[in-house]
């Protein structure tokens, strides 16, 4: 296991149930989400390690299709993946929007090509 790990505040978090057709999540669960992340207006912690990514208190695993981009006409990085947290599949929203965005986008562009390409 890799000792990489990447540590920033993100401006903007949405998870999502995704994909479709695996299992719906508990309300418990729902709940959670949307008061600590989805209907939180402050700025998340992100923690990317080698094969995990933590915000917040969650812990995302298995990732998959992650897509990491800087948009035309906005000064932000927004990095978009699949991946199992808890017994549950979600699909994921990062922004970043702040001075250091660009320094963010390069280290997670070399963090995704070392580990998962």
């Amino acid at each position: 296991m890799s000792d990489y790990q990447l540590s920033y505040l993100a401006d903007k978090v949405f998870i999502h149930h995704w994909p479709k057709d695996t299992s719906t999540w508990s309300e418990s669960f729902q709940k959670k989400l949307n008061v600590s992340i989805n209907k939180n207006s402050e700025k998340k912690q992100i923690i990317v390690n080698s094969k995990i990514i933590k915000i917040e208190e969650f812990q995302f695993f298995n990732l998959k299709k992650i897509g990491i981009s800087v948009p035309f006409f906005k000064e932000e990085c927004t990095m978009i993946f699949e991946a199992q947290v808890e017994d549950f599949f979600a699909h994921i929203h990062i922004t970043i929007k702040f001075n250091n965005f660009l320094e963010v986008f390069n280290e997670l562009i070399s963090w995704n090509n070392k580990f998962h390409k």
